[in-house]
This record gives structure tokens, sequence and C-alpha cells, in this order.
């Protein structure tokens, strides 16, 4: 057989032998410099991209967390001015900003106040049974609809107010019906109360309350509406965040006329009945300038009448603890007369306080002396409707100081007043409120003992008795309310300066919040000093953007440390 025939058959496959190094193919140096340049810029591409990933990353994480916060001066000197130049008409550059502020928060990109400067309790005050982690809050206006509650709550304010929201749905009146004047850091506008009705602002309440519950495991039907309500998530049942309240604020349908007066109080009632469930706070509005003839209904006798209504109403609302009310009252009815008259009419009717200030038909001179305005903004001085900037500060301010000194000099004839007056409240009872003519004099006195001593000698001795040696009583009471118990393990945390004891009373302190020209810190302090419990602030926000709100109570902390 020939030998390769001999291979095929024994299936031998021949070796192939390996070379050597010295044998093996020869491979030119310039390509394999070649290669290794390959190599070296894959790697060094590689690192690159990481770098550049690792750097882009937390750039987006800073500016994320630069842009979402509200001490960011992006907000006011940006944000602001770009809303204005993109939108010349007032009110459209407001609806877009909160669609944007509405549609960020979806997304967990709103801005909100960063940590919790709140935490140290040195701003605190005692609101209606509550303890507010700090004393400014927002006006009504810059949330008609109740739309972005909970994103404003998130800026920082212990307060917030919706509205005004009127039984039916309503235009208001025809535009243009808000104007800016820049130079000024004011506005002037004649809404007329726009409004998308108690039903539809309701529904949208009900709404966050059953989210809540949803995510605090409670269920999202009825039940689990009912137990946040009642207190059983551990939260005031409007505003939903501890610490803190929620105001919704009412006022009549413009069809509705001022002269007949049932038809005022159905209007009132009817929104009492919608939404009171949802707040903590019910602010009865008779003092916007837009409405014809609403002013009128700030005369003792419709007055009283109108917030008997409301305040019967609101005992009735199915929510074991009630709101509180309050009555919203013009800055231009500021004489002694009329003053006097209306805190007889929240004397007579139960109500539990007065929010001093609204904008006003004057038109306050905000110039200095040689000092020209624009042509443009001096012909919007002509302008129908409320005027609102810093130059209202000072009116306010004046306000607050008359009503806190009418309101704690009481009714002019004292009505018999039981131990335990039945007032509406937003915390739970504790079925023994002490009198806040003890209040008073402690609050003026150097010594708890002789201060108990003094009141006892003016008061009932079922009274004296309040306190007990297992009860100290308090050292300040400034901010105490119809339904706030006493604080007897720390005074208030924003004592004012000056304060003013208030005279024996037939029944529990007033209190008052204030709106109007309030732009800093400062400001904010001479308000609570005057007697006022909250400090609200609308336009302040509309030039200075989303952080102005933590930048006042920046300033509050720096005014504190300087009087320290």
């Amino acid at each position: 057989m020939h030998p390769a025939v001999r291979m095929r058959a024994l299936r031998i496959r021949p070796s192939v032998p390996r070379l050597r190094p010295s044998q093996r193919p020869f491979v030119h140096p310039t390509r394999q410099a070649s290669t290794a340049a390959t190599d070296a810029r894959s790697a060094a591409t590689r690192t690159k991209n990481f770098v550049y990933g690792t750097a882009l990353t937390l750039a987006l994480s800073f500016g994320y967390l630069y842009v979402t916060d509200t001490r960011s001066s992006i907000h006011e000197w940006l944000v602001v001015p770009a809303l204005r130049q993109v939108y010349p008409d007032a009110e459209d550059a407001h609806h877009a900003g909160t669609k944007i502020v509405k549609a960020l928060h979806s997304f967990g990109l709103n801005p909100r106040e960063r940590g919790d400067p709140d935490a140290a309790g040195d701003l605190a005050v005692e609101v209606f049974g509550h303890t507010l982690v700090n004393p400014i809050g927002t006006s009504a206006g810059m949330d008609k609809g109740a739309d972005i509650v909970t994103p404003v709550f998130e800026l920082g304010a212990g307060l917030v107010e919706v509205g005004a929201i009127t039984p039916l749905a309503q235009e208001g009146n025809p535009k243009p019906r808000v104007f800016r004047l820049p130079s000024q850091n004011a506005l002037i506008n004649r809404y007329g109360f726009n409004s998308e009705g108690a039903e539809t602002v309701a529904m949208r309440l009900r709404h966050r309350v059953r989210q809540f519950a949803y995510h605090a495991g409670l269920g999202i039907d009825e039940e689990a509406e009912r137990k946040v309500l009642d207190g059983e998530a551990g939260v005031p049942p409007g505003s939903l965040v501890p610490g803190r309240l929620l105001a919704v604020q009412i006022a009549k349908n413009k069809t509705t006329s001022e002269q007949d007066i049932e038809a005022v109080k159905r209007d009132y009632t009817a929104c009492v009945n919608k939404l009171a469930k949802y707040a903590d706070i019910i602010v009865v509005n008779v003092s916007s300038p837009n409405t014809p003839g609403l002013r009128a209904l700030q005369n003792v006798e419709p007055l009283t009448q109108l917030l008997n209504s409301v305040v019967q109403a609101a005992k009735k609302v199915d929510r074991k603890t009630k709101p509180a009310i309050m009555v919203k009252v013009s800055p231009d009815e500021d004489s002694e007369e009329q003053v006097s008259g209306i805190c007889e009419a929240v004397w007579d009717s139960g109500v539990d306080g007065v929010i001093v200030g609204n904008t006003t038909k004057k038109r306050p001179d905000p110039l200095p002396k040689g000092y020209l305005l624009p042509q443009d903004e001096a012909n919007l001085l002509l302008e129908q409707g409320g005027y609102s900037g810093p130059q209202m500060f000072e009116r306010t301010l004046s306000l607050v100081r008359k009503y806190r000194k009418a309101l704690d000099d009481g009714p002019k004839q004292l009505p018999p007043s039981p131990s335990k007056p039945d007032v509406p409240s937003v915390g739970p009872s504790t079925g023994d409120e002490p009198d806040s003519s003890i209040v008073a004099k402690l609050q003026a006195s150097k010594s708890p003992s002789e201060a108990i001593d003094s009141a006892a000698s003016k008061l009932p001795p079922a009274s004296v008795e309040l306190h007990s040696e297992a009860s100290p009583p308090p050292t300040n009471v400034d901010d105490l309310s119809a339904s706030a118990p006493i604080a007897t393990s720390k005074p208030a945390a924003v004592p004012p300066r000056n304060p003013a004891p208030a005279p024996v009373t037939a029944g529990p302190r007033k209190v008052i919040f204030a709106t109007g020209g309030i732009t800093n810190g400062r400001q904010a302090r001479e308000i609570l000093d005057a007697g006022a419990s909250v400090a609200q602030v609308y336009t302040a926000i509309i030039y200075g953007g989303v952080g102005t709100i933590s930048r006042i109570k920046e300033e509050m902390r720096e005014e504190a440390n300087k009087n320290r």
C-alpha cells in the first residue's frame, strides 16, 4: 500500500511542528507600536468617559439641590425677571408660575426649604391650640383654588391661606385686572373674586386628604378620610403637616346683593358646609375693594349676623375638632368708631380672631421727594383696584395696634361668661381651658405667684383655681387664642420685645393675623411685637420669588440675635 494511503487508512494526521521564537513570522515594529497606542487610547477614552460621567452626575445632583433650594438667588434674580419678560400681563405670569410649580411638584422638582431650619423652635408660636413652627404665612390670592397647597407649605410657611372661594364659580372682573408697579415692588388688582366655586375646591382638598391617607397606610376610601380628619393620623386636618395650619378664605358671589343679608348668610354658610371640613381656619372676607358693596358688610349689625351664621355652621362640621373662624377686615375702615364696631361684632358672634389688612383703595405716596415715577407706572396708579406693596406696612402696623387694644379691652357690656366658653377649636379640647385674664397678669408680671394673687382679686374664685402646683402658670401667652391650651412647659419662642399686657376681659384673647406690606424680618418682628400672632406675605413673594419666606425667617433670627 502506498504510504499516503496507509496514513489515511490509519487516520493519522501529520503533526504541525511548533516554531521557536526565532522562527515566528516577523511583525514590523511600527505595527506593534500602533496596536499599543490603540489600546492606550481605548483606556484613556474609558477613563475620560468615567470622569465626564461622574462630573455630569455630580453637576446634575448639585444643580438639582441648588435649583430646588428656596435659598438659591436664582429664584429672585432670574426666575422672577424671566416670568415678567415672558408674560407682560401680571395675571398670566401668576397662572404660569402656579402651573410650573404644580408640574415640578409632580416630579419632585419643586423648590423647597432644605433641611429643617425651624427645628430649633426659636420662631414657634401658639395659635388656636397648635404650636406653629414659625409665624410667617402666605395670604390668600397666591393660591386661589388650592392648587398648590403642599408645594407652598414646602416653601417654609407656618400658615397657608387659600382663596377667596365663592359658593358658585364666577369669572371675576374683566381682564386686564392685575397691574405691576416694579419700581415700587407693588401691585394693583381688581380680580373681583374669580373662583372655581366651593364644590370644585372642596373636591380638590378632599383628594389631597385621601392621597395623604393612602400614603399613611390608612386606605383611600371615605373611612380613611374620616380617620385623617378626626386626628387619627396625628396631623392638623387642614394642613396635614405637623406644626402648620391651612386657612380657607370664603366670600359671597358678586350677584348676591349685600342688601339681602339672608342671601349673604346663605352664601357664606354654603362655603362653610363644603370647605370647613378640610380647613384648620375659615376666613370670612368682607374687605375686598373689588366686589361692589362687600365692605358694607363690615357695619356692626350685618357683620354680627353674618359672623353668627358662620360660627354656627362651623360648629356643625362633621369632624371631631371644629375649624377656628376669623374675619378679614379692610385697612381703609380704620377710624376708632369703625374698629370698635368690628370688634363688637367679633365679640358678639364668638369669632376667634381678625386678619388685619387687605388691599387698599387709596394710593399711598410711595415716592421720596424729587423722585419721578416712570410714566407707564404713573398711568397705572389711575387704574381701579386694590393697591398692595411695601408702602402698606406702616398702615398695617398701626391697625394691628388698634385692633389689639380694642380686642383686649373687650366688649362694652360684658355678658355672663361661663367658665368653659363654647368656642370652635382646631385642636382637641382639653376640657380645662384657663381664663385669659390670668394669662394677661402673668405676661406682665416678674413673679408668677404675685401675678396669680393680683389676677385673683379681679376674677371669680372658680377661675383662680384653674392653676395648681401640678400645672405651673405660663410666662408668655401673647399668642393664646380662644381654643389654645396654655403651654406650661416652655414660653412662646417669639416673645414680643415690648409686650402690652391684656386687660381683664370676659373671654379668651382674640387672635390677630396681619397682612399688608410685610417684606422683611424686621417688619415681621414689629408686627408680632404689636400683638399679631402671624405675619402674612403675598406681594413680597411675587417680587422676591419662592425664597421670600426663608429669607424673612432668617432675617428674624438675625434680628433676634442683635437684640440679645
